[in-house]
């Protein structure tokens, strides 16, 4: 079957398309990107796992691309999501130590201290968006202060990481990701070169005299780090936080279940992962051979990418998956990833989105929606599920 997910209906509406083409095909075709050749999709849970879990899929395309110009990459590409062992092992390392479960306890106070101040912004007001005022602050300044990044350049941040993930195929757009990841750099240049003067106790600092196996970072992994660790650390967030309160808003009934009792609120977290999680699908991934998977063949430098969305859809694994249910066994999902690539960062954006989520229940127990469903719009982007915006009563 030919398939073409580069639509803004898509995008609106996925699971139903999904459920569609996992019907005909668990590994198929399909057109991300005009002009583009087609790319290779897992849309079963099945196919999914087995390709997260695969060797043979690289994510350094210079591992199979040799001629590749380091002009055509950006600086995210030198990050542990980007590169193949034993190189990911090296710089998983380096950046792990900020994520230890010690580490993450240590900022539970402060997450709630953050919370409770954007609470506090909000109170008073009749309609607001949720994204702007909430879900987008909370997780901004916590890896803000974690990378020591100056406050004042916390929206600074937001745009270049926005420009990293929209999709867009106008030529304009791409000039303007060109220039913003000039301007990314030249910022993150001048704050290394201040944080080398004057180290302080921050996550950028550490890296910067960080060694592993008597071998630093080099200036590129370390601009590699920095941009995965600012885009991974609040964009994922900010959509588990906004998806959350949306399906909680559309499906009353769980509302009113997790509102009576917020010792449920794991196991909510862990349903909204699954249920409209905020990563769609997998980063690139290359074939670096030519063999058959899944019942098809494939050529060495074929793109694959994993619908995470649509395996944590998959009714051979999920009973109902159409259906929200904060009190679902527990849950085999896939938003994080599985395999070597897990998300680094998984148990801070649990935290994160499980305090956000009690706190504003607590504070506004009776906010609802604003908007009709039809009226959201979702952000245009293959690897993030999240909404442009989420009008709320306060109430």
């Amino acid at each position: 079957m030919s398939i073409s997910l580069n639509n803004k209906a898509f995008h609106q509406s996925p699971y139903e398309t999904y459920k569609e083409i996992r019907s005909h095909d668990e590994f198929a075709k399909v057109k991300l990107v005009s002009g583009l050749a087609d790319s290779w999709v897992a849309f079963s849970y099945e196919a999914a796992e087995a390709v997260l879990k695969d060797n043979r899929f690289v994510k350094n395309p210079r591992n199979v691309f040799p001629d590749l110009h380091e002009s055509e990459l950006l600086p995210i590409s030198y990050s542990m999501l980007f590169v193949d062992p034993p190189d990911h092992k090296r710089l998983r390392g380096l950046v792990q130590r900020a994520f230890t479960p010690k580490m993450i306890q240590r900022l539970q106070t402060r997450i709630e201290k953050i919370a409770q101040e954007q609470v506090e912004e909000i109170k008073g007001k009749d309609r607001v968006d949720l994204i702007a005022h909430y879900a987008f602050p909370i997780p901004i300044i916590v890896i803000c202060e974690l990378l020591g990044v100056p406050a004042e350049d916390r929206l600074d941040f937001q745009r270049w990481s926005n420009t990293m993930v929209e999709l867009n195929e106008d030529p304009a757009f791409s000039q303007q990701v060109q220039e913003q990841m000039i301007e990314f750099q030249q910022y993150i240049e001048q704050l290394l070169v201040e944080k080398r003067r004057q180290p302080e106790e921050d996550l950028l600092s550490e890296l910067i005299r960080a060694e592993e196996d008597g071998e630093r970072l080099s200036i590129q992994e370390l601009y590699g780090a920095i941009m995965l660790m600012i885009v991974a650390g609040h964009e994922t967030t900010v959509n588990l936080i906004a998806n959350g309160m949306l399906a909680l808003f559309t499906n009353p009934e769980q509302m009113t279940k997790l509102k009576g009792d917020l010792t449920l609120i794991d196991g909510a977290i862990e349903e909204i992962l699954r249920y409209n999680g905020p990563v769609e699908f997998s980063t690139d991934r290359y074939a670096s051979e030519s063999f058959t998977f899944m019942g098809k063949q494939l050529q060495k430098g074929d793109h694959v990418l994993v619908s995470l969305a649509s395996a944590d859809h998959d009714s051979a694994v999920f009973t109902e998956p159409e259906s929200f249910d904060i009190t679902r066994e527990k849950s085999p999902h896939l938003a994080f990833g599985k395999g070597i690539h897990y998300c680094l960062g998984a148990p801070l954006a649990r935290l994160e989105g499980k305090i956000a989520i009690q706190t504003l229940l607590q504070a506004f127990p009776n906010m609802s929606l604003d908007a009709s469903l039809s009226d959201l719009e979702w952000r245009q982007s293959f690897v993030i599920r999240g909404l442009k915006e989420l009008p709320v009563k306060v109430l």
